[in-house]
């Protein structure tokens, strides 16, 4: 089916060529999609309660830790090299690549001045989702760095800037209040970057893998032409595209209309609770391909997927 369809596409230049008698497709509707980078940052950040007066004792402190950021930066990773386990994650066993060292380095110093700088953006979450799938071997290296380690540095780097503020600024009044702010503002990174790790994790784990053919604005919204995603045997196509959703947020809006639905849960007492539930509807003209058909002609979402399956996504306009 997909050669066919290549095929007809490659004659008529049009994916939404009716290649098997059937009338416009019919609209479809997927749920339970992790929340945006931005959603979960700013949710995140309300839970912390980071305060004015928290932020305002960090601001305090920023020119102490500027002053020593370059030490940071340099004892970071030499800890990291002459540690057994992290040495031979990064595969500095027998010393590290200088090219390598000064990527991360440079990588590390972006983060760093982020974070000084008190970026609280939207583009800095994602920044941090990013980071999280780099982590889980989704880089230009494919390194993977086991959760722990990212835990145990941005705790290293919480210790350090507490050693830093009390030696340069040795019983300020500040330093306590800063010192909170510096946690949770922390810990706000460490989420996203673990909210990223989770979706990179998500698509390596199946049976089978399911490419996903991208073209037009989907390949300058996610930057690739094809990622394969892996699923069990057997599992709803909805499945898949949950994972490619969540592992690409951003092109979600291009995809998707947001439609809202009401509902109920029962808590562990029975008594039930009215809930809101966000939907994802296909956008009109958008069009997404099993096998070379519109997934409404096949089933829809809930469709099996079996080996050798293959998905395309178009945008409007081909």
């Amino acid at each position: 089916m997909t050669t066919t369809f290549l095929k007809t596409l490659e004659r008529t230049g049009d994916p939404f060529a009716d290649l098997n008698g059937y009338g416009r497709p019919e609209r479809w509707t997927i749920d339970r999609l992790e929340p945006l980078p931005e959603e979960e940052w700013a949710r995140m950040r309300e839970f912390l309660a980071l305060s004015d007066a928290e932020m305002e004792a960090m601001l305090t402190t920023v020119e102490a830790l500027f002053r020593r950021g370059h030490e940071l930066v340099v004892a970071t990773y030499d800890y990291l090299l002459h540690n057994p386990e992290t040495a031979a994650i990064l595969g500095w066993e027998s010393g590290a690549d200088p090219a390598h060292l000064a990527e991360r380095r440079r990588f590390f110093t972006v983060w760093l001045a982020r974070l000084l700088g008190m970026d609280f953006s939207a583009d800095l979450a994602n920044y941090l989702f990013r980071a999280g799938k780099y982590h889980a071997a989704h880089g230009p290296r494919r390194i993977h760095v086991p959760p722990v380690y990212v835990t145990g540095s941005i705790s290293l780097v919480n210790a350090t800037f507490g050693r830093f503020i009390m030696e340069e600024m040795p019983g300020h009044a500040s330093a306590p209040l800063a010192m909170a702010g510096w946690n949770k503002a922390l810990t706000l990174h460490l989420h996203l970057m673990q909210m990223g790790y989770q979706a990179a994790i998500a698509i390596d784990q199946g049976e089978i893998g399911v490419p996903f053919r991208l073209f037009g604005r989907m390949r300058t919204v996610t930057g690739v032409q094809s990622l394969t995603v892996h699923v069990d045997e057997g599992a709803p196509v909805e499945t898949a595209l949950r994972k490619f959703f969540n592992y690409f947020p951003q092109s979600r809006g291009e995809v998707f209309d947001v439609e809202w639905a009401g509902g109920e849960r029962l808590d562990s007492h029975g008594t039930p609770w009215f809930t809101v539930n966000r939907l994802y509807t296909v956008k009109p003209m958008w069009r997404v391909l099993l096998n070379g058909k519109d997934l409404s002609y096949v089933g829809g979402p809930s469709t099996p997927l079996r080996a050798g399956d293959e998905i395309h996504i178009f945008p409007p306009g081909r």
